[in-house]
């Protein structure tokens, strides 16, 4: 017989071993179940695009915590302009945007004035992941996806506001979406102004530069342009034109009024002309390869902090495009105003009408893009 003590006793033992039982079970469960981070539902569309949003990504605690928990990575962003152009100051905000809202998980480091290469060799490392972020001007990106060559058509934008109407639409966002064809993702667009002709001796008309000899971007498109207006195409990278200018290897050149500044081209080519012929936006690019190893978490952060960056550019542009004129003319630049564009405009139409059969579904959404 057991007395009732002993009874007592075996309970208790029994409790114990069956409490520990269910702690065990407990830890171990818990060690097997990972905590899944919840869905970004910022916007991952069409950057530059129609539903740009503002970020999500950095507002609560929870959501915080949940980017501090991922990978770490260390990433490169190739940039031809120099440190303290519009642009590159836009590429380090897009850098600092994404190490804020990982919690400094994710960290961009960018690489100005061409350190990492020239911009056509700098997409072929961004395709092939050696390079992970690029910005390129969109003049180049033809030979890598032959739709973004309508960028360079000559007078397709009357203006900015028209530009930007386009860029933020739809359509804007379907041909950043293209590029996943080429290997490469299209994160947002960047404005780069108008393009305008600078030469070594006075231009003060389109008959000006007849038979000179103009250093254009690296695409077929640019060269049947110098054609149209009577010139000399001569391709060129970037970093080597300072230098053919002033040995006399080219007669002129074509940019915006920042670049004009920060290249220091007003030296050696002192005599612009505000023909405006070409507003072509800039690209900013993430390797496919590299994008595709990515957590839907952080393919959203990085697409929402490129598309917060873009009033930020646009801000700083035109702050720059404004101490760039003031500053270029107080070094003795000539800038001559151009009072009717029609000329120029009549000279190059048959280079858009030579196109408009392979861009004509895009020339028609800009053209109905019109504010």
């Amino acid at each position: 017989m057991i007395d009732k003590g002993e009874e007592k006793m075996m309970l208790m033992k029994n409790a114990f071993r069956g409490g520990l039982l269910i702690l065990l079970v407990a830890l171990v469960l818990a060690g097997c179940s990972g905590k899944q981070p919840a869905s970004n539902t910022s916007s991952s569309s069409g950057g530059g695009g129609g539903s740009q949003q503002s970020s999500q990504t950095s507002g609560s605690p929870q959501a915080q915590a949940q980017q501090a928990e991922g990978p770490k990575y260390t990433w490169r962003l190739a940039e031809t302009h120099p440190v303290e152009h519009p642009t590159t100051k836009a590429d380090k905000k897009f850098a600092e945007l994404v190490h804020e809202r990982s919690n400094g998980r994710i960290t961009i480091d960018v690489f100005p004035s061409a350190a990492l290469g020239e911009e056509k060799a700098v997409i072929e490392q961004v395709q092939l992941g050696a390079i992970e972020f690029t910005r390129v001007s969109s003049g180049p990106m033809a030979e890598f996806n032959s739709d973004f060559g309508v960028f360079s058509l000559p007078y397709i934008f009357d203006n900015d506001d028209h530009m930007w109407s386009f860029l933020r639409g739809e359509y804007g966002g379907k041909l950043l979406d293209s590029l996943q064809n080429s290997k490469l993702v299209g994160l947002a667009y960047y404005t780069a102004g108008a393009r305008s002709f600078y030469a070594r001796v006075p231009v003060k008309s389109l008959e000006d530069l007849k038979g000179m000899k103009i250093r254009v971007i690296q695409n077929k498109l640019n060269i049947e342009i110098m054609d149209a207006l009577g010139a000399s195409a001569t391709p060129m990278a970037y970093g080597e034109v300072y230098s053919a200018l002033q040995t006399g290897v080219i007669d002129a050149a074509e940019n915006n009024f920042p670049s004009y500044l920060t290249s220091k081209h007003y030296e050696v080519a002192p005599y612009m002309i505000l023909d405006a012929h070409q507003r072509i936006p800039e690209v900013l690019l993430m390797s496919k390869q590299v994008w595709d190893q990515l957590s839907p978490e952080d393919q959203d952060l990085i697409k929402q902090a490129a598309i917060d960056s873009i009033d930020y550019q646009l801000e700083e542009w035109a702050k720059s495009e404004k101490e760039s004129e003031d500053e270029v003319r107080a070094a003795g630049a000539e800038i001559t105003p151009v009072d009717d564009l029609k000329p120029w405009q009549e000279a190059v139409k048959p280079v858009i009408e030579l196109y408009r059969d392979q861009y004509n579904d895009v020339l028609n959404a800009i053209a109905a893009a019109r504010p």
